[in-house]
């Protein structure tokens, strides 16, 4: 069986929908919002594409401020389909590896992941950095997503599966990102 761990040249991070109206909705949001930013900080650490979306922005609000400032100049995506690889603009820059996260885990994140499955995408999904208004529908996502074949992991794992080695200014970024 080959190894199923994330690799930098391979990867991309999707970010769905981390937005203002889901803040006072979302069981633990600020902490989703948090492990949010960590990734991406992350992951632009890291060189690795950034593919941002935001549900009806006009209605829910922008994408919040930890994860917009971690973002800098990374373009949203705004969308009405609930699927991100639906959007417009939506392209993973010839990656076949697709680390989620982002809100909410059964709705747009599982139709996301549902997608990017059945175009061949290996799909991670970052279990700490995704919600829902409920828990059971929270965890009937990851189960959803995960009987599928997408791989259950956080987001300590995925940085450290992606840095690959110590030693580095990267891993030293990292380090105190998670940390």
């Amino acid at each position: 069986m080959t190894p199923r761990t994330l690799d930098r040249a391979r990867t991309a991070l999707v970010v769905i929908d981390v937005q203002e109206a889901f803040a006072k909705a979302v069981d633990g949001f600020d902490e989703i919002a948090a492990q949010t930013a960590i990734l991406v900080q992350g992951a632009r650490t890291l060189g690795l594409p950034l593919l941002v979306t935001e549900q009806y922005p006009r209605g829910l609000g922008d994408t919040v401020a930890p994860v917009r400032e971690a973002l800098g100049d990374v373009e949203r995506l705004p969308k009405t389909v609930f699927s991100a690889a639906r959007a417009d603009g939506f392209d993973l820059r010839g990656r076949d590896q697709a680390l989620v996260c982002g809100i909410e885990t059964h709705v747009c994140v599982n139709q996301t992941v549902h997608d990017l499955l059945a175009g061949g995408v290996e799909v991670h999904v970052a279990v700490d950095a995704v919600g829902s208004r409920t828990a059971a529908n929270r965890e009937l996502g990851l189960r959803k997503m995960a009987e599928s074949g997408a791989i259950l992991t956080s987001v300590e794992t995925a940085l450290f599966e992606l840095l690959g080695a110590a030693g580095s200014d990267e891993f030293k970024t990292i380090q105190k990102l998670v940390m």
